[in-house]
């Protein structure tokens, strides 16, 4: 699968090369901005014309369990949206391994991608993590009350699933970013965990 957004005049970052010359961008925009696991040249804020996150993918491998799948962002198309995150900047020989251990992290219903994402006013090639519609764990966004009561009974081998989202929302936060979504549904669980609420 392979997808753009954006426009030309992209800088050519994320083909990989052979040997210590190899480098990648990767465009993050859930748990990668909060905990990356990987070394990195550079860290820079960036924005995804055209998509936007969406709390419609099941999670049974790290905010939940295949009884009780949590719910972690992937990213949809829409028009006039634009996605905050960060591009991560990795290069030398180990670019390709890198790859490949994030495949296998985002294994569940995700794809590498390929995308163009705007840093500092110009467009930049880089690469991310995407689960497309339709894909196993695809279960639609509930409504937003919903949603929130879900994950704050959720929990797996990564943590508690309301706890992700607070991560999120603190990573956007230092990024001088803002998703309504992200910050609407945190409000949610904090009101919930007032209320008891949270197991």
């Amino acid at each position: 699968m392979s997808e753009r957004a954006g426009s030309g005049g992209s800088q050519a970052l994320p083909a990989v090369a052979a040997g210590d010359e190899a480098q990648v961008a990767i465009f993050a925009y859930g748990s990668l901005l909060y905990r990356p696991g990987f070394e990195f040249a550079q860290r820079r804020p960036a924005l995804l014309p055209g998509y936007a996150r969406s709390f419609s993918q099941a999670s049974p491998d790290h905010r939940g369990t295949h009884e009780r799948p949590g719910r972690v962002v992937t990213l949809v198309a829409r028009d006039g949206a634009s996605c905050a995150g960060a591009v991560y900047v990795v290069r030398g020989a180990g670019v390709e391994q890198l790859l490949r251990e994030l495949d296998h992290r985002e294994r569940a219903g995700y794809e590498r991608v390929q995308l163009t994402a705007i840093c500092d006013g110009q467009a930049l090639d880089a690469v991310s993590w995407i689960a497309p519609p339709g894909n196993p764990y695809d279960v639609g966004q509930l409504e937003l009350a919903a949603l929130a009561r879900h994950i704050t009974v959720a929990s797996g081998p990564s943590g508690r699933n309301d706890d992700y989202i607070f991560l999120l929302e603190r990573a956007l936060v230092e990024l001088g970013a803002l998703d309504p979504l992200v910050s609407e549904l945190s409000e949610l669980l904090r009101s919930l965990a007032v209320r008891g609420e949270r197991d």
